[in-house]
């Protein structure tokens, strides 16, 4: 019977794996719309609860900090423990904490409760990829499915101002972080019975200070960069982010010398696996700037609800899963390194679009661009995603997994960072000297500081004269946003070239053999091995494979 063995990844997957599959694409929607339903629940959190400043920072951001400086360590962890029971640890803790963040009597009470939720987050995002891959043993399923996933990722993105205009609108604040309490309970209920359990069958042990490093090297970073978001280049984001780059260098030289690293700095040398992770880090640096000024503009400059604001953007989501779920197929006979690039190209013209929008109707042109760029990333985070994960042995799915979802939170919060900061700027370049005599001195300040404080300002002055606020304002944000657009689309292009250099060799998902690789990252252009092993040793239940056809 060992004979045999070889043939186990043509066995395809069935129905229980596709409906497991939705099972684990319902608690990835769900991560990304709390990320967008706060923004909006704030003002009405900040009229109930009181909190000062710096509480309703840490109620923002302290959610993505957990699940930032947790998302290696959980990864790792699933691949040692089994990545379903990490995934329903982290259901558990998110719909708890939703829950009692959604009745915070007070402040400190609701930040305590996102914290939780970062952890929870932290557990479930690497869990979900990483059992994809040994759910789908059959390449061209695991690139669809890989898909998928990718495209709810945009799906939450794009939903949550729809869902948290919808709940506000109708409901009180704490309905919109309530939401994830159902959504986990239905995990908790079906997983189990449709998402088989993995772990590395030679897990080794667990070495817990390089669980503590892992995240106390990522947590200063990305304050960091959000420090720099928020406040611009100041000494306390510098010494962030020389302390992470300091502690980040503790971290790989431990890893190096453990025979079980928490991260195994080996991946890095697999071209196939840091080439598409350069290329998922430059697009979401790419995107999360002009994301943010998009959305900015949409409700600023055009004065848009955020319903309204959520509503342009579903046609751009919508496309974007249809290219998401059509990357895999066009993957199976053109090398994905190529369709990659093509999708960056495609985002960088629409990039180039948005570097032509103006304050006065601007908006065809502004949907337009965005039209154009968002579809084309969904190669990148369809097939990148898929190759970062395809490249990394099977035992260790959940550290890859868990370091392309840092590489994609890292790169928003970058992009927020950087491109933020130059259309910021510009605006104040711009405004400098555009505030019109007669402003007093507060709003006057204000005005040339940020588009919100002209807004502000414009609201408590004479009609006349608040127009005369306004309109520069809403020319020098434009001009922001028209910089950030040419800096991006630059991005996308060098991703674009890092694709087709880099990523050349991997062959096309339906291609017979595998061309061969020479140099230090030969193993990368291959497909990866089966998640399955002829002896299903540390595994809990019986591989996917053996009951595909059920």
């Amino acid at each position: 019977m060992s004979a045999i063995a070889p043939e186990a990844p043509a066995l395809r997957a069935g129905p229980r794996q596709w409906l497991g599959l939705a099972v684990l694409l319902a608690p990835t929607i769900l991560l990304f719309v709390t990320m967008t339903v706060l923004f909006l629940a704030t003002p009405d959190i900040a009229a109930d609860l009181e909190p000062s400043s710096g509480q309703l920072l840490w109620i923002n951001d302290i959610y993505g900090f957990m699940m930032a400086g947790l998302l290696v360590a959980m990864g790792t962890l699933g691949d040692r423990i089994g990545r379903r029971r990490i995934l329903l640890f982290g259901a558990v803790a998110f719909g708890a904490a939703s829950a009692a963040a959604a009745f915070a009597p007070n402040a400190e009470a609701l930040i305590g409760a996102r914290a939780v939720m970062g952890l929870g987050a932290a557990a479930v995002m690497p869990s979900t990829l990483s059992l994809i891959s040994n759910m789908f043993q059959d390449a061209k399923q695991r690139a669809t499915a890989i898909g998928l996933w990718a495209a709810s990722v945009s799906v939450g993105v794009a939903v949550g101002p729809l869902v948290g205009g919808l709940l506000l609108e109708n409901f009180w604040w704490g309905a919109a972080l309530l939401a994830g309490a159902p959504v986990m309970a239905l995990v908790l209920l079906a997983a189990p019975f449709l998402v088989p359990e993995y772990r590395a069958p030679q897990p080794g042990r667990l070495d817990l200070p390089s669980v503590a490093l892992s995240m106390v090297t990522v947590l200063p970073v990305v304050y960091g960069v959000k420090e720099m978001a928020a406040h611009g280049v100041n000494a306390e984001a510098i010494v962030a982010l020389v302390l992470g780059v300091l502690l980040s260098t503790v971290f790989v030289r431990r890893q190096l010398r453990l025979d079980n690293p928490l991260l195994d700095m080996r991946l890095f040398g697999d071209r196939t696996f840091s080439g598409a992770l350069a290329v998922f880090l430059l697009s979401a640096v790419a995107l999360g700037g002009v994301y943010l000024l998009f959305t900015q503009y949409l409700q600023l400059v055009e004065g848009l609800t955020p319903l309204e604001a959520g509503l342009w953007i579903l046609p751009a989501a919508v496309m974007l899963v249809i290219v998401s779920m059509l990357s895999p197929v066009i993957a199976r006979r053109v090398r994905p390194g190529y369709v990659v690039a093509a999708g960056s190209v495609l985002s960088a013209a629409g990039y180039v679009v948005l570097t032509q929008v103006d304050s006065v109707g601007g908006l065809p042109m502004l949907i337009t661009g965005f039209y154009l760029l968002y579809p084309g990333i969904a190669p990148v985070m369809a097939l990148a995603t898929n190759l970062v994960i395809g490249s990394a042995p099977p035992e260790k799915a959940g550290a890859a997994s868990a370091v392309n979802s840092t590489a994609s939170d890292l790169g928003v919060a970058l992009g927020i960072a950087l491109l933020g900061s130059v259309g910021t700027a510009v605006y104040r370049g711009e405004m400098a000297d555009a505030v019109p005599a007669g402003v007093p001195d507060g709003a006057d300040a204000a005005a040339r500081e940020t588009l919100p404080g002209a807004l502000s300002a414009a609201e408590n002055l004479p009609a006349a004269l608040g127009e005369a606020v306004l309109a520069p304002a809403k020319a020098a944000f434009a001009s922001g946003l028209n910089v950030a657009a040419a800096l991006a689309a630059g991005l996308a292009l060098a991703a674009a070239v890092l694709s087709v250099t880099l990523l050349r060799r991997v062959p096309a998902a339906g291609a017979a053999e595998p061309e061969p690789e020479t140099g230090p990252g030969a193993e990368s252009g291959t497909e990866p091995q089966p998640a399955a092993d002829p002896a299903p040793a540390g595994r809990d239940e019986t591989p996917v494979p053996a009951d595909a056809g059920r």
